[in-house]
């Protein structure tokens, strides 16, 4: 097996009293999707900021291709390679497919002038290459698709370096037929060999549908992982559940009706 892209040893991150992650261990892999599953709090969220860059960990090390690192900001996250798409997308719906694309990125001529032509292929043929082929990359964002939308974001994400891009539940807001869209762009990714996903999600169908890897959290803590070999039955949907058994959560609702 080829060495973790990303290592996370013993990741702590507290505010305040408040422990959001307690020793949280995981490794993901290039050319794989690994599916970062969990309820509501159980700090999937927290997770992703910290490796990011938006938070600081309050203990433990990060690992990126073997090196050590420390996220100070987004910026420093960026430049090691982890691109991060959320669920608000970061794009305006006023702009082009292109100006989205390379926002804050903008190729310039000798005299400032931007080179829109070299832009619009650019844009166009990297979309193209993960699934989405459009005629006019000058189109307003705001007439895309959602699912066209997850993949401009991915597209831009990989273009500009990411080996480990975070996909923070890309297919929640979307339709079924968009949803099955963005689950083909994430294969496409995958087929590369050379970029890990990180997929966090609340869908159970959708991450056995793609996911080479699970880690599940639960308060902070890793309660499971595993591959999709290891995983067999209602081990999925049990971890899902924060660890409790069908049975359990079923004799725990009988109590409501006496």
């Amino acid at each position: 097996m080829a060495d973790p892209l990303i290592r996370i040893e013993k990741l702590v991150k507290k505010f305040g009293p408040f422990t959001a992650l307690n020793g949280v261990d995981l490794e993901v892999y290039p050319g794989e999707v690994h599916a970062l599953l969990g309820d509501n709090g159980a700090g999937k969220s927290t997770l992703i900021k910290v490796l990011s860059g938006v938070h600081n960990p309050t203990g433990g090390q990060i690992y990126v291709e073997g090196k050590p690192v420390n996220f100070r900001s987004p910026r420093d996250a960026a430049q090691a390679g982890i691109g991060t798409v959320y669920q608000d997308l970061a794009l305006n719906q006023l702009m082009s497919v292109t100006r989205n694309f390379f926002m804050g990125r903008e190729l310039k001529g000798m005299f400032g002038n931007l080179r829109m032509d070299e832009m619009n292929k650019i844009a166009h043929d990297e979309m193209n290459k993960i699934g989405i082929n459009f005629s006019d990359p000058t189109q307003a964002v705001g007439t895309m698709s959602g699912g066209q939308r997850q993949t401009l974001a991915i597209a831009r994400a990989i273009y500009f370096g990411a080996k480990v891009l975070i996909l923070d539940e890309p297919t929640s807001a979307l339709g079924q037929k968009q949803q099955m869209g963005v689950l083909k762009t994430m294969m496409k990714v995958r087929k590369r060999g050379d970029i890990a996903i990180i997929f966090i999600t609340h869908n159970e169908i959708h991450s056995k549908l793609v996911a080479d890897r699970f880690t599940f959290l639960s308060l902070g803590e890793v309660i499971g992982k595993g591959t999709k070999k290891e995983l067999e039955g209602d081990d999925i949907r049990r971890l899902m559940a924060g660890g409790a058994e069908l049975g359990d959560l079923a004799a725990e609702l009988a109590t409501v009706t006496g």
